[in-house]
């Protein structure tokens, strides 16, 4: 079997995301559009490795929320990606957001990339059954791992922009935050 001679499911989904990337498979393509409901959620989720719960609306009620998808801690690019996060997460607060980053990882490891790559700035959120990454249509099609997708959620609950991505891990920082700005 070709899956049994990989040691890891992350090694699989290397090697899968990096197919996808020259092959031209959509690997990042997100269904919902600006406009719709944000689907809710309550997740355990982690900041500066304490584990508590996140509530989406308990959250909208303080002002937009960005949830961003990434495929998993501790690869390359969503180090990357975590890191750019935190360093602009005053520009995110400045503007009344709230940032969470959601994967299918367990929430040990969710707890240890709050505190090491996530440097306790933001909320980080397990998802290891892949529910709110499906409900999201975040999933990446071949090992379901969730996609590299952020959205922005308005006040109201509607999705005010999405950005998709897999090979632009700061991108995603870049035009949330534009688009925050432009949020009514």
């Amino acid at each position: 079997m070709f899956v049994a001679k990989f040691k890891s499911m992350k090694a699989l989904w290397l090697i899968c995301a990096i197919l996808g990337e020259f092959l031209l498979i959509p690997s990042a393509t997100a269904a919902l559009e600006s406009g719709v409901p944000a689907p809710n959620f309550k997740l355990k989720s982690a900041v500066a490795g304490q584990v508590s719960e996140f509530s989406l609306s308990d959250t909208l009620k303080n002002g937009p929320v960005v949830v961003y998808f990434f495929p998993a801690a501790f690869t390359a690019g969503c180090n990357r990606e975590a890191h750019a996060f935190a360093e602009h997460i005053h520009d995110f607060k400045a503007l009344g957001a709230t940032v969470i980053g959601i994967s299918n990882d367990n929430i040990e490891t969710i707890a240890k990339f709050s505190v090491q790559e996530c440097a306790g700035k933001f909320s980080v959120a397990a998802d290891p059954e892949s529910k709110v990454i499906s409900a999201y249509d975040a999933k990446f099609p071949l090992v379901g791992k969730a996609q590299r997708v952020s959205y922005l959620i308005g006040k109201d609950g509607k999705i005010a922009f999405v950005f998709s991505s897999l090979s632009d891990p700061e991108g995603h920082i870049e035009n949330t935050l534009k688009a925050l700005k432009g949020l009514k």
